[in-house]
């Protein structure tokens, strides 16, 4: 065991009443408990439908950037990764999950919870769900792992990314330059991106080789995927925001995350293996002392192309009037919910190539007992 400085980090839940709310932000940094200057990155759980025209997504990357340029100026808040995902569907609540660097003289308790985040920078609309998205994300994250003191892709438990969609617009101008599109489906564009972003981490982490990802896989071969990426695509940007998380003997504080993958959108016995592995009671719902030490919990959601859930079937993908990502986070988070007696838990839709068909990826932050 060593002492000196070393970067540690805290992690706040703040609940929201609108993409807009930043009251509890501002009220944790009256209070001496928010440092803005040590913000590394904000996810948000917004609630708009989280399509293509969500733009309670843009609503509250705006709030937050004003934030942040209120207390830091412009120059830093534009570092900050600003990762929000639409859609509360069911019961989940709306909220903002803060990250913030602090430097501590504590002594290390062994490996403890580490981040690093990295900006790419926008991606020409025509690379959108090909390889050359995956190479780009793929870097990315081998910058913010670098910026985290990672060097060993299996201490890293979870890589949140915020990535981008087409538009028609985005669509007109590549073919204005005399290139195509992966698509001109601007909802297929979603899922596309996610999915190439998620084969990004894949290959960065070294789950996957790029010889391994022709571009025609990207949305097809479902085979491929990562058990540590959740992306998220918007239309409030063109590059990519990289949030990545892991353990490291170099950072210090109580925290620690660990991960699991749902093998399908009801397979609750892998997150209640990362729970006790978390020192945390995984036999029923969490009591009040241990959800109290759940700083947040981080996870994705996809119905399952096949049709059927565990051999019955499934009308997700039948429903013209509601996106099977809807269906899907509301289902997955009463899942979640069950297990851990809370509501406000990220939860994202659109699990293309993270985890398994029709399961996901899901990663817990907690204060070690």
């Amino acid at each position: 065991m060593t002492s000196g400085i070393r970067p540690g980090v805290a992690v706040h839940r703040v609940a929201t009443t609108g993409p807009d709310d930043v009251a509890g932000l501002e009220r944790l940094v009256r209070a001496g408990e928010l440092d803005p200057a040590g913000i590394v990155a904000i996810l948000g759980k917004t609630e708009g439908n989280g399509c293509v025209n969500d733009f309670s997504r843009g609503f509250a990357t705006q709030s937050l950037k004003l934030f942040l340029q209120g207390h830091v100026g412009r120059e830093a808040a534009g570092r900050v990764c600003l990762v929000m995902s639409g859609g509360t569907e069911g019961a989940l609540s709306p909220h903002w999950i803060v990250f913030e660097r602090r430097e501590s003289d504590e002594s290390a308790r062994g490996p403890a919870l580490a981040m690093g985040s990295a900006i790419t920078p926008d991606l020409p609309p025509e690379h959108l769900g090909r390889r050359a998205q995956v190479e780009m994300v793929a870097r990315g994250v081998a910058d913010a792992m670098e910026r985290a003191g990672i060097a060993d892709p299996a201490a890293v438990h979870f890589v949140q990314i915020k990535c981008p969609l087409l538009t028609a617009a985005r669509a007109a101008e590549a073919e204005a330059r005399g290139r195509a599109t992966a698509t001109r489906d601007t909802l297929k564009s979603m899922g596309l991106s996610r999915g190439a972003s998620a084969l990004g981490v894949a290959v960065a982490l070294g789950e996957l080789s790029i010889g391994e990802i022709p571009n025609g896989a990207i949305g097809t071969d479902m085979g491929l995927w990562s058990g540590r990426a959740s992306t998220s695509s918007g239309i409030e940007l063109m590059g990519h925001e990289i949030l990545v998380l892991g353990m490291s003997p170099d950072w210090t504080g109580p925290l620690a995350i660990d991960h699991a993958v749902m093998r399908d959108a009801a397979d609750i016995g892998p997150l209640r293996a990362a729970l006790a592995r978390l020192g945390l009671d995984a036999e029923g719902q969490l009591d009040a002392s241990a959800r109290a030490r759940v700083r947040a919990v981080l996870a994705k959601a996809e119905a399952s192309r096949s049709g059927t859930v565990r051999g019955l079937r499934h009308t997700m993908l039948d429903d013209s009037d509601i996106s099977a990502t809807r269906h899907a986070r509301a289902f997955v988070a009463g899942v979640l919910a069950g297990t851990m007696g809370m509501t406000d838990l990220f939860v994202s839709g659109g699990a293309e190539h993270q985890g398994p068909d029709g399961g996901g990826p899901v990663a817990i932050i907690a204060e070690r007992a």
